[in-house]
């Protein structure tokens, strides 16, 4: 395998087009996870993940997942669920929360043999936080009785929310939170939720996939169109 190697200090990405075909859409080793070498990468479609013992791997998958925020598909049980309500939703109030708990070891999850620990280290945690405290990446939460009971994160590149992860520690405490977040993405005018590769769970949410070159031409056109971040948006408090 013939993988570029980053510099640690200045990296410099490779086209997405040169991405290996298996496995699927890796691009690149090494590199960083500042904020500056992290918004680079998110404005080219590419994204980090890597386990412990490995150099940081970047990835451009082809074809991508996405979901368009007025597309977004309610079931029945799902949208009987919205209107029963009984919870509260916000965007940006517990973030470093949402994010350790989406590092929680979790059914089908990907673990490191003899640890505790899921893909999103310590290091991503960091990283990811550096991101949210410059206001590129976000956080949606779902409380029940005031207990964090849902949630997920990801980063807002201009017009294109790119989703990381999410967590549930009730039923359907993901699918609602996600709904609320593509409710508060489409009226804010945003184009595209980035799923990045497709699972049966973000099918059951309408993803559909996109050309990586027709998800980085959407990126690119979109990438330098500043909008707020729509947490009033997002945000509900649904009545009991």
């Amino acid at each position: 395998m013939n993988l570029p190697l980053l510099d640690p200090l200045h990296p410099v990405f490779p086209n997405p087009a040169t991405a290996l075909d298996y496995p699927d859409g890796l691009l690149a080793a090494g590199g960083n996870l500042s904020v500056a070498t992290l918004l680079s990468a998110y404005r080219q479609g590419i994204f980090p993940w890597y386990e412990r013992g490995q150099p940081v791997l970047w990835w451009s998958p082809n074809p991508r997942a996405v979901i368009i925020p007025e597309q977004i598909h309610i079931s029945k049980s799902l949208a009987k669920t919205l209107r029963r309500g009984g919870y509260r939703i916000t965007s940006d109030q517990a973030f470093s929360a949402v994010i350790t708990a989406c590092a929680e070891p979790r059914p089908n999850h990907q673990v490191e043999p003899g640890t505790n620990h899921t893909w999103i280290s310590s290091e991503m945690i960091d990283a990811y936080i550096r991101l949210f405290e410059a206001g590129h990446a976000h956080s949606v939460e779902y409380w029940l009785d005031e207990q964090l009971c849902g949630g997920l994160y990801g980063l807002a590149i201009g017009k294109v929310f790119c989703g990381e992860s999410m967590f549930s520690r009730t039923s359907n405490a993901s699918k609602i939170t996600f709904s609320h977040l593509a409710r508060g993405l489409d009226q804010a005018g945003f184009a595209l939720i980035d799923c990045q590769i497709e699972n049966d769970h973000l099918n059951s949410l309408g993803a559909q996939v996109m050309a990586r070159d027709d998800f980085i031409s959407t990126l690119s056109q979109t990438a330098n169109i500043t909008i707020d971040w729509p947490a009033s948006l997002i945000s509900t408090k649904v009545k009991t």
